[in-house]
């Protein structure tokens, strides 16, 4: 086992919504739903009240109507969240500078050697809390633990407005009866892959030997072995950058796929600003990858990509690669589509990509 690290996991309870409630004293203790009304949209957040009727982040506005039909809609304002996310992390930033955002309302801290002799992880984690309960009038929830992993999902074990501790000698019996579908990347599909296999708990993957794993699910065997032993080994990385930029958007009404060259030129243009600004941000970094995503009407997701030699050169190459990208969904021409996105992954550094293509110049 590597040296236990101590890192806290710190989420913002219903982030957006909680600001809404902050701001507009008439919100407090009522159902908030983030969203623009409308059979197009989709729900950004939903407060606990929201949330005790089925109300979730990413369902159907629709849905989410039918569920809590006394629900409060309020549209989403990013750049007051973004504003109140910065107040945050300036909080954290008096505690330890190795900080990795995961998105507006949560992020990682390595406090093994914190700026100010608080005394344990633990006391660091309330003090954090406490601040930001005072200063900016919300409340966050952390777990502390010896990795990320374990952290994250320590940070939701006292939600909303509390905290969770894994010591190091705690993890193994924590983990025993921990079902895998609370650990990362596993999902639906996986879940009912494991259970085929009579895995359930961690207790049960670490019955098996690690060959046996990888044998039946490949090299993520050998990772879903480490995390029901409770190892983690990656860091905490500040400033860390992007593995894709993207844009996506979802239409005003349901469009067929030979229909969406307005809506892929115009995500390829954020796209593009996106990454122009992020390469200011990071240079030296060129995106090989062109993603094209596609959600049909009935909600199925579709991707596809292609790695591209040269890499376009400006937002119009970029729409006109996504477009082409198009001719590989082989759903039937009258399926409609409600959302699309444009992406650029599969970074490369510039120095290694022009050395490899001087060895086949």
């Amino acid at each position: 086992m590597p040296t236990p690290r101590k890192i806290i996991h710190v989420d913002m309870d219903a982030f957006y919504a909680s600001v809404e409630q902050r701001d507009n004293p008439a919100l407090a203790g009522r159902p908030v739903v983030v969203a623009w009304r409308g059979s197009r949209s989709v729900v950004c957040a939903a407060s606990y009240e929201a949330r005790r009727f089925g109300v979730r982040s990413a369902m159907p506005a629709l849905r989410a109507e039918r569920l809590c039909p006394d629900a409060i809609f309020v549209p989403p304002d990013f750049p007051r969240y973004k504003a109140v996310s910065r107040q945050i992390r300036e909080i954290f930033a008096r505690h330890t500078d190795l900080i990795e955002p995961l998105s507006l309302d949560e992020a990682y801290l390595d406090v093994s050697c914190p700026k100010q002799n608080l005394g344990s992880a633990t006391a660091i984690a309330q003090q954090i809390r406490k601040a930001i309960r005072q200063e900016i009038g919300l409340t966050a929830s952390a777990g502390i633990a010896p990795n990320k992993f374990l952290a994250k999902i320590a940070s939701d074990w006292n939600k909303p407005d509390g905290q969770f501790v894994l010591k190091p000698h705690q993890v193994a019996d924590f983990l025993a009866t921990l079902p895998l579908t609370r650990l990362p990347g596993v999902g639906r599909v996986t879940a009912a892959r494991l259970k085929s296999l009579g895995l359930i708990t961690c207790a049960d993957v670490r019955s098996l030997q690690v060959e046996a794993l990888e044998q039946a699910l490949g090299r993520w065997g050998r990772r879903l072995h480490e995390l029901a032993h409770g190892i983690d080994t990656q860091p905490v990385e500040p400033g860390r950058i992007a593995s894709q930029i993207s844009s996506e958007d979802t239409f005003a009404q349901d469009l067929p796929l030979a229909a969406l060259d307005d809506e892929i030129t115009r995500l390829a243009e954020k796209t593009w600003n996106a990454w122009l600004r992020e390469d200011q941000k990071h240079p030296g970094r060129i995106p090989r990858t062109v993603v094209l995503k596609l959600k049909t009407a009935d909600f199925r997701v579709l991707t596809r990509s292609i790695t591209h030699n040269p890499m376009p050169g400006n937002a119009a190459e970029l729409a006109e690669v996504a477009k082409a990208l198009r001719q590989r969904v082989d759903l039937p021409s009258d399926t409609l589509y409600r959302l699309a996105g444009v992406g650029l992954a599969g970074f490369t550094e510039k120095d290694r990509l022009l050395q490899q293509l001087d060895l086949f110049a």
